[in-house]
This record gives C-alpha cells, sequence and structure tokens, in this order.
C-alpha cells in the first residue's frame, strides 16, 4: 500500500487501524546533511489542514509549495539539529504506537545525527529496549578527489518495542554449508574437519587419545588440552566422529555434522557492502528499473533491507516505511516474498514533495517524489508477474493519498441549547457534499467520493485497506451501489451511500451480511426516521449489525 502525503498526519490516521499491529518499521529519513528538505511544523496539535491554511503551503493546483513548506535546514541556522529533532520526534512517538509488542524499528542514519537519534530514540523507546547499531559500509572505494577522511559508512539504528521482540537466525549460504564436503558413508550425512584442542586448560582434559586402528598415540598441542574428558572422548571415538586423517594417521579431528549446526547464522553489527549491496549498485538497480536514468539521489540497495527483513520479521508480516523514497522497501519486501515464498505486506508512506525543474526526474516526467515512488513500484510489479507469473498473481499495490475527511467534524465545545440545535441540524447530513453522493449518470465524481468514504470508514472502523481480504467492485443491489468488504474472519461488510429503499431491505435479510454500514441522509422522505426505527429492528433480529454514520 502507498500512501502519498504528510507522514506526520498520515501516522495520525494510520493510528486506529495499525495500533499494535505493525511488526517492523524501517525508515530512512533525511541525514541532516545540510542540504537536505523537510518539513517541521510549529504546533504538532495542528491538522494538516489548519497547519496548512495558515501558512498558505499549498499552490492553485494543491501541490505544496517548495519554497515554502520544505525548508532546507541549514547548518548555520541555530536551530540546525533542534528543528530535525523535532521533526523526527512526534514522528517517531506515533510510530511506536503502531509497533507489536514484538516489533522492532531499523533507522538509517550518518554521522551527521546518528548521535542525537540515539538519545532521541533512548527517550522515545527506552534505553532498555536498544537492540544494535549497525554499520553498513556502504563504499567500495572513496573518490579521489575527497577531502579529510571520507565516510565509508552508514549507521542503522535498531530498537524494540519491548523485550519480547526476537531476532531471527539469517539463511545459510551456499559458501557457508560447502564447508561441509565430507561424507563417511554412515547415514550421518555430510561434515567437517573440526580442532579437537581448546586452549583453556584443565587437568581432567590433558591425556592420550590412542588410534584404535594404528595404536598411535596424540596429546594436546603445549598449551592447550582436549575438548572434552577421556571418556567422552572414547565415546566420540567408538561413535565414528574423531577423524585421524585420510589415510588413518594423521593428528585427531573432529567431525562436525552439518545436520548438527544451528540452522542459521547469527547476524552481527557489521554488514559488509558484498553481503547487501553498495551506494552505487543501489544507483544502477534504479537506472535498471527505470531504462537508465536514475531519478532519485542515494538510493538504498535492496539487499540492505532483505536483510533486515530477514532478522527483524517472518514471512507473515506488516512492515512500514513512512520515508519511503524511491521505494526500495516495497521491491525488497516483494522480491523477498518470491525468494522464500512469504506473504509480508507492506504500507509506504511518501510527502509529495516537487521536484527541482532541473532535475533528472522532472525532465523524466515526474513532478513530485511520491510519483517516483508509486512508478517504481508499478515497475517493479510489472517486472516481477513477467518473470514468474505462476507466483505473483495476487502481487498489487492500492495506492492512495491524504486528503480532509469526508465527513463533518463534531464541535465539542457547543454549550448553549440553540447551537446544539444548530449542529444538530447540520448533522442530519454528516459527510460535507451529500449532494455529490446521489447516482447520477452526468457526474463523474460519484464513483471517487464513494471510493474516498469506503477507505476513510473503513479506517475509523479501525480495518484499512491491509485489514480486509478483499474489496470488491461495487455491486447494483435493488437500484442502489453497494460495496462489499470480505473481511479476515471471511464475513461480509456491506457500505451504501445512495437513499435507502425496502428493495435494499430484503437483499441485506436475504444476503446476511455480518455489519451493514449506511449514511443518515440514506433516509429520506416524510417516514425517513420509521425506515431508521424499522431496519434498526429487523437487523438486530437476525444479528446483522447496523452502524449510521
Amino acid at each position: 500500500m502507498l500512501i502519498e502525503g504528510e507522514n506526520l498526519e498520515v501516522l495520525r490516521v494510520l493510528q486506529k487501524s495499525y495500533y499494535g499491529k505493525i511488526k517492523m518499521i524501517y525508515i530512512d529519513p533525511p541525514y541532516n546533511t545540510g542540504n537536505d528538505s523537510f518539513v517541521y511544523p510549529d504546533d504538532y496539535s495542528e491538522t494538516l489542514d489548519e497547519y496548512q491554511k495558515r501558512t498558505g503551503e499549498k499552490n492553485e493546483a494543491g501541490f505544496l509549495n517548495k519554497q515554502s513548506l520544505w525548508k532546507k535546514n541549514s547548518k548555520e541556522s541555530g536551530r540546525y539539529h533542534s528543528a530535525w529533532l523535532s521533526m523526527m520526534y512526534p514522528r517517531l512517538y506515533l510510530a511506536r504506537n503502531l509497533l507489536r509488542d514484538d516489533g522492532v524499528i531499523f533507522i538509517s542514519i550518518d554521522d551527521n545525527e546518528q548521535s542525537n537519534l540515539k538519545l532521541l530514540c533512548d527517550e522515545v523507546f527506552g534505553g532498555e529496549n536498544f537492540v544494535a547499531c549497525l554499520i553498513w559500509h556502504k563504499r567500495y572505494a572513496a573518490s579521489n578527489d575527497a577531502k579529510g577522511i571520507p565516510s565509508m559508512h552508514d549507521y542503522i539504528l535498531a530498537y524494540q518495542k519491548s523485550e519480547n521482540f526476537n531476532r531471527i537466525l539469517l539463511p545459510r549460504t551456499d559458501k557457508q554449508d560447502s564447508l561441509y564436503k565430507y561424507d563417511s558413508h554412515d547415514g550421518k550425512g555430510l561434515w567437517r574437519s573440526d580442532n579437537l584442542t581448546v586452549k583453556t586448560v584443565s587437568e581432567s582434559y590433558l591425556y592420550e587419545i590412542e588410534n584404535p586402528n594404528t595404536g598411535n598415540k596424540f596429546a594436546p598441542t603445549k598449551g592447550r588440552c582436549w575438548l572434552t574428558n577421556e571418556n567422552k572422548m572414547n565415546e566420540w571415538i567408538a561413535d565414528g566422529r574423531v577423524f585421524f586423517g585420510k589415510n588413518g594417521s594423521g593428528a585427531p579431528q573432529l567431525k562436525r555434522y552439518l545436520n548438527e549446526v544451528q540452522q542459521g547464522v547469527i547476524p552481527t553489527t557489521y554488514w559488509s557492502y558484498d553481503e547487501v549491496g553498495h551506494t552505487d549498485g543501489a544507483r544502477k538497480e534504479l537506472k535498471t528499473i527505470f531504462s537508465g536514468s536514475a531519478p532519485f539521489d542515494n538510493p538504498k540497495p535492496t539487499g540492505l533491507l532483505k536483510k533486515a527483513f530477514q532478522i527483524a520479521c517472518g514471512s507473515e508480516e506488516i512492515i512500514l516505511d513512512f520515508f519511503a523514497g524511491s521505494g526500495t522497501t516495497a521491491q525488497a519486501v516483494m522480491e523477498l516474498n518470491l525468494e522464500d515464498g512469504g506473504n509480508r505486506q507492506c504500507i509506504c508512506v511518501q510527502m509529495p514533495e516537487i521536484l527541482e525543474e532541473t532535475s533528472e526526474a522532472y525532465k523524466a516526467g515526474y513532478r513530485t517524489i511520491a510519483d517516483i515512488t508509486r512508478a517504481r513500484i508499478e515497475k517493479v510489479i510489472a517486472k516481477l508477474k513477467t518473470e514468474q507469473p505462476e507466483k505473483t498473481q495476487d502481487l498489487a499495490c492500492a495506492n492512495f493519498t491524504l486528503a480532509p475527511s469526508n465527513f463533518k467534524v463534531w464541535r465539542g465545545d457547543v454549550a448553549d441549547a440553540e447551537a446544539l440545535r444548530d449542529q444538530l441540524e447540520i448533522f442530519q447530513s454528516a459527510e460535507k457534499t451529500p449532494s455529490t453522493l446521489r447516482r447520477t449518470q452526468s457526474s463523474g465524481q460519484t464513483a471517487d467520493t464513494q471510493t474516498a468514504m469506503l477507505a476513510e470508514l473503513l479506517l475509523k472502523n479501525g480495518l484499512g485497506a491491509l485489514g480486509v481480504h478483499a474489496i470488491t467492485r461495487p455491486l447494483t443491489v435493488a437500484g442502489v451501489t453497494v460495496h462489499r468488504v470480505l473481511l479476515n474472519n471471511d464475513q461480509t461488510l456491506w457500505l451504501c451511500f445512495e437513499p435507502y429503499t425496502s428493495a435494499l431491505k430484503d437483499e441485506i435479510v436475504n444476503t446476511k451480511p455480518a455489519q451493514v454500514i449506511l449514511l443518515n441522509s440514506c433516509f429520506v422522505g416524510a417516514k425517513a426516521d420509521e425506515q431508521l426505527s424499522n431496519l434498526q429492528l429487523e437487523l438486530a433480529g437476525l444479528e446483522i449489525g447496523l452502524l449510521v454514520i
């Protein structure tokens, strides 16, 4: 799922539907190098609409103004670090709410803010929940004209939601398994030789080992002792676990069988470019996707994110990235699912920052960074469907744009009776523009408005796009448009935004969905209240839930 919008507001919108449901968050925020552009509202209690009205941050076309909203945080500014931290703090705070109790967040960063970010994360997530500071060797060579001491690495800070997080072992590689190349044909499988001595000397582990076939005896080398006591060693010899060389006359070694080793690799804090990729390779990867051009600066390699996902989450989890950039997270999730048969889902959020007209991306036809994100996801999906059609039948991305609510907001500050009566009268229609919801052949807005209301009501009812199995195409039932949603418990939810009829009630009674959502304005005419009361009573008797907005 890709959501285009200011990520602080998007995180607020996601709170109800995805509270405590996200297994992993990965973000690659602006590094605060002095050249980054980012937004940091002065008052985080404001809504996005209020903030933009106050500051005039939108142009006539509805795009965010580059010259005002996307402020360059210059290093000469007295609030250089403070401005960046003020931008990050509320986003991390809201992100923490979305994490599952066993969830984790990975944050890419460099030396400009690494130390400050760690302190901030200690405050938001708790210092006791620090997992690791990973080092990614991002370049394989320094530029010839580099000044000073060039940086060759970035960091990834990892914080868990609680102690319930458990890291996962990385898959073993063919190179690691290739060391197990011997087979004694004893039914125990492949093995490799290993040292039988250790440095820590124990008197009970100092003895001679006798080769039962040749009678030759071997003592441990000076300063070392055998791995175990004499009784256990004799059991190993009798069991064929001690190897005396190809001709049977060599020094004893232990057989380490492949089927007995830990089936995975313990991750460490150092990630080299030869195993996860580097910045140059990431740019080439993007060029391949966009047929020769790279419309985004400094993308992350998919290999880097795949490794993070393998460590942090299983194959059936939800991953969130609210600084989506070029869309590397979405590509990494889709490719990893195909590689290991997983069914991970991801939510990507990208602000519609307007591109410079001189940029390569603008010349290629893209107008915002979100356009690049969407294009990359679409291109990757098309590529994977072509390459592996049998495994990608259900591969898709739902696209959303953050927009003002379709419904009126109840004023809780109303005190006097007259104002309250006025507000009740206004709320006879909860939606802002009821006239656009009537079915007309001439208006092309009806379907778009109803789809927007459907998405909003799913969010407000704690479902969200990833919280349902499927949303079917709108169906005409009894002369009105019905939106049908298949819930995760295999029950059905019906939503209708058009005038109610008794024929619609009959269809509901016959089909028996688990719940029905209607607008109060659906009930029209002199008998509107009577129709609603009768419907409530009849559906309650059939144990069909009814929610009237």
